[in-house]
């Protein structure tokens, strides 16, 4: 038989086997625990980068979204800065053509047509600096974009396809036409 002592040492012995169960229990639950805690706090942490990927992603659309507003609003006031006169050019182009019929008439006085030459050459030359040109045309090859042609003739002097006679000229409004040249084209 055992005697008390041994008994007392098993008995000892089995509660610090219990208490290391118990305490190995208990930090099993805790490891468990703090693992899920770590799980719910890298989810947390994956879906917080993910939320910001997408708003740092959703303001650099928009960063771009407003340059191109910016570009585009830029080049609008541009465009209207440069054809705000348009209408107002169209208009003194008639003007500028009678000058031009009345120039042609032969049996106007000297004084009179020089008169005339200088108030033309005057406003010709205002309009120039707010961007009108005159479309070259006489002797050029015929270009729908500033031509337009109201006859065809045919021509030894001139190749087939350029332009032989203008009836009115065309102008440019800052690069853009405003008024085609009307031509007499070779054939």
């Amino acid at each position: 038989m055992k005697s008390k002592k041994d008994l007392k040492d098993e008995q000892i012995l089995k509660d610090q086997a219990e208490d290391n169960m118990e305490n190995a229990e208990e930090a099993f639950d805790e490891n468990e625990e703090t693992s899920r805690e770590e799980q719910v706090t890298d989810d947390k942490e994956e879906q917080q980068t993910k939320e910001e990927e997408e708003l740092q992603t959703k303001y650099l659309r928009l960063a771009a979204d407003f340059q191109n507003y910016k570009r585009r609003v830029e080049k609008e006031k541009n465009d209207i800065y440069a054809y705000a006169n348009e209408k107002l050019m169209v208009d003194l182009l008639n003007v500028i053509d009678n000058f031009d019929r009345a120039l042609a008439v032969e049996s106007i006085d000297t004084g009179m047509k020089e008169g005339m030459e200088m108030i033309l050459k005057q406003l010709i030359d205002v309009l120039e600096k707010c961007g009108l040109e005159e479309v070259p045309t006489e002797g050029q090859p015929f270009d729908p974009n500033c031509h337009h042609a109201v006859q065809t003739e045919s021509s030894d002097a001139h190749d087939s396809g350029q332009v032989t006679k203008v009836l009115q000229k065309g102008y440019t409004l800052n690069k853009k036409v405003i008024r085609p040249s009307m031509v007499i084209v070779a054939e």
